[in-house]
C-alpha cells in the first residue's frame, strides 16, 4: 500500500507518514508550500518560489504522477490537488482510496460551534458558506472521514458516511520531559499561532491583573519562531496556557504536556467526559483564566505531578505505538 499525505498537515503528517513507514506501509507526507514554522514533509512543491501563473502546471504534473504512484490519497485540512476539488472525479475513476482528515479551521462551523460555545471564533477566510461547500464536495467522493478530536466531529459527522476520531501522533522520543519545580518566579508562557482564535487578550488581561495584584512570576509570549524554538521555550516554561476559545486540546496541549508541563486550556463542558478520565488539563475559559492562573500559582506542589500525568497520558494516548493502528484500520475499510 502507497500513501500520499497532502497538501499540508504540519507536524503531525510527517510524524504520521513515519509512524506508518515503521508498520510497512509506504507513506509519503507532500506539502505544496514551505512554511513559516519549518515543518519537515517527504516531498515539497515549494509553489512559493514559483509564479503564480506557473503552480498550476506543476501541480497538475505532480497530480498526474501521483495517480501512477499512489494507491490511497489522504487529504489534510479540507484540501486536495486543486480548490475546485475537480480531482476527486478523476481519482474515483481511477479506482483510487481516499480519505480525508479534517483538523480544525477546515471543519468548524461558526454557527454549530456557537450553539456549544460562546467563546469560539474562527478564520476569517474559512467562512461557513466556504466550509459547507468544501465537505459537500468531499464527501460526494469520499466516504470515510478522520476527525483530530471530538470537537471536529462536531461539524464533520453529518457529511460523511464514516467518521473515524483518532488522536494525532506525538513523536514523545523527541519531547524530553523537563518537569517544573517549585521556585519563586515561575515562568508562564503562552504560544498561540492566531491571537484571535486563541484568545490571547484574555492571557494578557489575566497575566496584567495578577501582576497588578502583586503575584511573583513571569510571563513570555512565544510568537514567530519555527517549531524547534519553540519547543525549546516551552521546555523552560513551568507553566503553559495554551488555547481559551476553541474549546479543546490542540496540538500545543499535547507536546507541553510530553514535555511535562502543567497546562492549562479551554475544553467545552459537553466534551469534558469525551476525554479519558486520567486527562490532567487544567480547564479555563476567557471569563476565569485569571482565577484558575491564580490558583495553579498558588499551589506550586502539583506542577510536577500535573507534567508527570501529562506525560503520561501522551505516551498512552498519542504515541505511535498506541494510535497507529487506528489509522490503518481505516485504510482497511477505503
Amino acid at each position: 500500500m502507497r500513501v500520499l499525505h497532502i497538501p499540508e498537515g504540519g507536524l503531525p503528517m510527517i510524524n504520521l507518514c513515519r509512524s506508518l513507514r515503521l508498520q510497512g506501509i509506504d507513506a509519503t507526507a507532500c506539502h505544496f508550500y514551505a512554511n513559516r514554522y519549518q515543518f519537515e514533509s517527504d516531498i515539497c512543491l515549494n509553489l512559493q518560489d514559483i509564479p503564480k501563473h506557473k503552480r498550476l502546471e506543476k501541480i497538475q504534473k505532480f497530480f498526474k504522477k501521483a495517480i501512477e504512484d499512489y494507491d490511497v490519497f489522504h487529504f489534510h485540512f479540507g484540501g486536495t490537488f486543486f480548490p475546485d476539488k475537480r480531482d476527486l472525479e478523476t481519482l474515483h475513476k481511477a479506482g483510487k482510496k481516499m480519505v480525508v482528515h479534517h483538523r480544525g479551521s477546515d471543519a468548524r462551523i461558526l454557527s454549530v460551534a456557537k450553539e456549544k460555545n460562546p467563546y469560539v471564533r474562527v478564520k476569517n477566510e474559512w467562512t461557513e458558506e466556504r466550509i459547507r461547500e468544501n465537505l459537500t464536495k468531499l464527501s460526494s467522493y469520499v466516504d470515510h472521514a478522520i476527525a483530530l478530536d471530538y470537537e471536529i466531529e462536531t461539524y464533520v459527522k453529518d457529511y460523511y458516511k464514516h467518521t473515524h476520531v483518532i488522536p494525532h501522533i506525538i513523536d514523545i522520543h523527541k519531547l524530553k520531559p523537563n518537569y517544573p519545580t517549585i521556585k519563586q518566579n515561575p515562568l508562564v508562557v503562552h504560544a498561540p499561532t492566531k491571537r484571535n482564535l486563541k484568545g490571547t487578550e484574555f492571557v494578557l488581561d489575566a497575566v496584567q491583573k495578577l501582576k497588578n495584584e502583586g503575584m511573583s512570576f513571569e510571563f513570555k509570549l512565544i510568537e514567530g519562531l519555527n517549531h524547534a524554538e519553540t519547543m525549546k521555550l516551552l521546555s523552560e516554561a513551568d507553566l503553559v496556557i495554551d488555547q481559551l476559545r476553541i474549546g479543546a486540546a490542540g496540538y500545543l496541549t499535547t507536546e507541553a504536556m510530553a514535555l511535562g508541563k502543567p497546562v492549562i486550556c479551554y475544553i467545552r463542558e459537553d466534551l469534558v467526559s469525551k476525554y479519558p478520565e486520567e486527562f490532567p488539563v487544567v480547564n479555563a475559559n476567557p471569563a476565569n483564566i485569571a482565577d484558575v492562573l491564580k490558583d495553579l500559582l498558588h499551589t506550586p506542589a502539583q506542577w510536577k505531578a500535573l507534567g508527570v500525568q501529562g506525560r503520561a497520558y501522551v505516551k498512552k494516548y498519542h504515541s505511535a505505538t498506541n494510535v497507529i493502528h487506528q489509522y490503518i484500520d481505516v485504510y482497511k475499510k477505503l
